[in-house]
C-alpha cells in the first residue's frame, strides 16, 4: 500500500548517511523522497544518493529534531514536531529545508 499524504512522500523526514559518504533524503515511509511505495527499496539500485559540502556535526545538530548528538540517519521532525501539527512546527520543517537547500554537491 502506497502512501498517499504529500508531505509523507514528497518531503524529507529524515536524512541517512551512506557507506560511501553520501546522503539519502528519507520520506516518512523511509524511502528516497518521491518514491511512493511500500516495496523494499535498496537506495544503491538507484541514483537517489549525494555527497554534500558542509554536512558536518553542526550542521547536522541544526537540522535535528533531538536533542542528541546526531548519528548516521538525522530526523528532520518527529511525531511530536509534525510540520503541518501547526505554525510553529512548520516553520521549524521550513528552516531545516532551508539549511539543506543551501548546501551544495561535493
Amino acid at each position: 500500500m502506497a502512501i498517499e499524504n504529500i508531505r509523507a512522500v514528497y518531503f524529507p523526514y529524515c536524512i541517512e548517511k551512506q557507506s560511501d559518504g553520501s546522503w539519502v533524503l528519507l520520506n516518512r515511509n523511509y524511502k528516497p523522497v518521491g518514491f511512493n511505495t511500500a516495496e523494499w527499496v535498496t537506495y544503491s539500485e538507484f541514483p537517489v544518493s549525494i555527497k554534500l559540502k558542509g554536512l558536518g556535526p553542526a550542521t547536522l545538530r541544526k537540522l535535528s529534531c533531538h536533542d542528541e548528538e546526531p548519528g548516521d540517519r538525522v530526523y528532520l521532525y518527529n511525531d511530536g514536531s509534525v510540520p503541518t501539527r501547526d505554525a510553529k512546527a512548520m516553520a521549524a520543517y521550513l528552516k531545516k529545508l532551508e539549511i539543506l537547500l543551501k548546501l551544495e554537491s561535493a
